[in-house]
């Protein structure tokens, strides 16, 4: 992930004992410049595309796909708002059900929850929504039945919650190819120190060395 490469950097107090003065800074990437797609940006679709992540996807192949560069793999998971791909990236399927199996052990198949089922009337019309989270004994009068009630619920399984919770994630959003010199560009500026007490160069700050009197 070429992402830490484009932080600048800053230098620091030496903390280490065997350094040879108070004037020793150690030099590292300011990951507090953090960088994130504008929350305005995010609903004009004409910046994105659709992605459905496949099976075997990972971020460094949709962005070798997409952008023909696999460590640009930062701008897929910054445009997809994915901070951490651990949890928010898709499992393939053995992942899945390895990970389904030790979430729930032995109740993999027991109930998770209890949906409704689509109800319509005798002229097509439709009554009740299929997808409504209910309790078990949920009922409705019975269409056409004055008196008759009915039960419209299913019963979805463990495996089967985790697995619609996996699908909802295989759909992202990515920046479109046309928009990703732009946006590199836009992020070196932002990523380029302001002239300041601690600006050493355009890539580079250093903190105030306590250890330094005067």
């Amino acid at each position: 992930m070429s992402y830490f490469r484009e932080l600048p950097d800053f230098e620091y107090q030496s903390p280490f004992v065997n350094s040879t003065g108070a004037s020793d800074y150690v030099t590292a990437k300011n990951i507090f410049r953090r960088i994130k797609m504008r929350d305005d940006l995010k609903n004009v679709f004409t910046l994105f595309n659709k992605y459905i992540i496949k099976e075997g996807d990972r971020p460094d192949t949709v962005a070798e796909n997409e952008y023909g560069k696999s460590d640009l793999d930062w701008v897929v998971l910054l445009s997809a708002g994915i901070i951490n791909v651990r949890n928010e990236w898709p499992l393939s399927s053995k992942d899945l059900y390895d990970f389904v199996l030790e979430k729930y052990g032995n109740d993999i198949n027991s109930v998770h929850h209890f949906e409704t089922e689509e109800v319509k009337d005798s002229q097509n019309r439709l009554i009740l929504p299929k997808g409504k989270v209910v309790d078990s004994n949920f009922t409705i009068p019975k269409p056409g039945q004055p008196g008759a009630t009915l039960n419209p619920v299913v019963g979805i399984s463990n495996y089967e919650h985790e697995v619609r919770e996996n699908v909802k994630k295989s759909t992202i959003s990515i920046l479109r190819r046309s928009y990703l010199q732009q946006f590199l560009s836009d992020m070196k500026k932002e990523m380029t120190y302001k002239r300041s007490s601690q600006f050493v160069s355009n890539n580079l700050i250093r903190t105030e060395n306590t250890k330094l009197t005067n």
